[in-house]
């Protein structure tokens, strides 16, 4: 109760702009409650006192500006930077092994899952940039799981209003799994509504390759 009583004194001072340099501090690894700020601040906007559309961008915006900021950290300063002063951003040798080992394990889709992973989300743009992941890579799952993180987080609070607390507890729980299941219904979706589309570029892939295949054919007739 004492920490809603911060984050509302908070939004009664600074308005949006809380979310974006909360967010924004917590993916530099400095303590923030990311999570709960944005479902209480979905309350908020249930109850209107904030609107939900510009909830969001904000959010996404201090989001995607604070992993980016740990991308380019990770990419200039390495790995030794890290292990010597990450103790000052609240990084343990164990988190740092901890999201190696979960990068060895889901490769870069771990920067669109890990938002959803207690103690590797606040690492894992500090880790894209140490390994070299391509920027254009990193910001694609990087900058789509984190509006999905923002979105479900900041929607606890607009849909379930006053019974924000006890779903967002559940939320928090569950949230790899639920997010896992949303990207895949929505993965289906997509699939489903562009289906003529993607059968045909197969179809014309697959005739492409055996006209390729025949041309192949026709060439070395000659030499035999």
């Amino acid at each position: 109760m004492e920490m809603l009583k911060w984050i509302q004194e908070l939004f009664a001072s600074y308005g949006y702009s809380v979310l974006f340099f909360g967010l924004l501090l917590e993916f530099v690894a400095l303590p923030f409650p990311g999570e709960t700020t944005m479902a209480f601040a979905g309350f908020l906007s249930y109850t209107g006192r904030l609107d939900f559309i510009v909830l969001v961008a904000v959010a996404f915006a201090g989001t995607t500006a604070g992993m980016t900021v740990t991308y380019f950290i990770g990419l200039k300063a390495g790995l030794p930077f890290i292990q010597r002063y990450g103790k000052w951003f609240l990084f343990s040798q164990a988190k740092l092994e901890k999201t190696q080992n979960w990068f060895e394990r889901y490769g870069s889709v771990l920067v669109s899952i890990g938002y959803f992973v207690p103690g590797v989300r606040h690492f894992t743009g500090y880790f894209s940039g140490i390994i070299a992941l391509p920027f254009r890579k990193f910001a694609l799952y990087a900058y789509s799981g984190g509006l999905l993180w923002v979105v479900l987080f900041l929607a606890i609070g607009k849909v379930f209003g006053p019974q924000w607390m006890g779903i967002f507890h559940l939320f928090e729980q569950y949230s790899l799994w639920i997010a896992s299941g949303i990207a895949v219904i929505a993965a289906l979706v997509i699939l489903y509504r562009y289906r003529h589309r993607i059968s045909f570029r197969l179809h014309r892939r697959k005739a492409g390759m055996k006209l390729e295949a025949k041309v192949k054919v026709k060439v070395k007739e000659p030499y035999k």
